[in-house]
C-alpha cells in the first residue's frame, strides 16, 4: 500500500469561503476520482506556530493506483482551481505501509 501525506499551507489573504472550498474539493476526491482505499482531510488545530494549515493523507493500494489518480483531470482540475490559487506552500510525501 502506498500512503500520500501532502500538507498545505494557505496564504494568509486566502479568506474562509476559499479555504473551506478547497477543503470540500479536496475531501471529495476520492467519490469524484476514486482509487484510494482511504482520505483523511484535517485542518490545523492551532496549537504550535508555524504549522500547515491543512493534511491530506490518502491510501491507495499501489504505485499504479496513485499515479492514476496524481493524473486524474478531476484532481487535476481541483489542485489548479481550489488550491493553488490560495497555496502559500505546500509538502508531500509517498510511502510504502
Amino acid at each position: 500500500m502506498i500512503r500520500h501525506v501532502v500538507t498545505f499551507t494557505w496564504e494568509p489573504t486566502a479568506g474562509e469561503e476559499r479555504v473551506a472550498a478547497a477543503i470540500a474539493a479536496l475531501r471529495n476526491l476520492r467519490q469524484e476520482v476514486g482509487g484510494m482505499s482511504s482520505l483523511i482531510l484535517a485542518e490545523d488545530a492551532g496549537l504550535s506556530d508555524g504549522n500547515a494549515s491543512a493534511v491530506l493523507i490518502a491510501d491507495f493500494k499501489d504505485a499504479e493506483a496513485f499515479y492514476r489518480y496524481a493524473q486524474d483531470p478531476v484532481h487535476l482540475s481541483v489542485v489548479a482551481e481550489f488550491v493553488r490559487p490560495i497555496l502559500a506552500s505546500r509538502a508531500a510525501i509517498q510511502y510504502h505501509v
